[in-house]
């Protein structure tokens, strides 16, 4: 090849933007259309309680923030998820996760499994070491979660 194939190169550089940064604005429920709320446990696990995850060399909790934060700014305006429960003595935590867009009832179970399973559960497997609270059954099935979930509808108590 000769060396003045790329001789014009410079005019073709074009500098990255910024990324765009996460909202200093906080979480406001009133922007998004639906909320739920999710448990969601290991898979067959090989712990009975996330105080056995120090032998793993996972702090569960700091694990649980930094996906969250991520999926929080990639998802900004569209997903939000709040830990609202994660009790040492357990195997399951407990988020809300809000929706931008309305789901309907009877298509909730499909879109929320497809965001735990490609949007929360890989996250949590691989960059967070969680295969590891897996039995070999679940890493075969490559499976990390069970997971529940139910509409989650806010009155004020001047409207019950």
């Amino acid at each position: 090849m000769s060396n003045r194939f790329f001789a014009d190169y410079k005019k073709y550089i074009v500098i990255p933007r910024e990324e765009h940064k996460f909202s200093d604005k906080g979480f406001d429920p009133h922007e998004f259309a639906s909320h739920f709320i999710l448990t969601l446990s290991i898979f067959d696990p090989v712990i009975s309680s996330w105080k056995q995850a120090s032998k793993h060399d996972i702090n569960v909790e700091e694990s649980i923030t930094k996906v969250l934060d991520v999926f929080n700014q990639r998802n900004h305006g569209t997903y939000h998820l709040k830990l609202l429960e994660m009790e040492e003595d357990k195997t399951y935590f407990v988020l809300a996760l809000s929706v931008k867009e309305r789901i309907k009832p009877e298509h909730a179970e499909f879109e929320i499994s497809d965001i735990i399973e490609k949007q929360i559960s890989n996250p949590f497997y691989i960059g967070q070491s969680w295969y590891k609270f897996t039995s070999e059954k679940g890493r075969v099935e490559r499976k990390l979660f069970c997971f529940s979930f139910k509409e989650y509808v806010y009155q004020l108590a001047a409207e019950k």
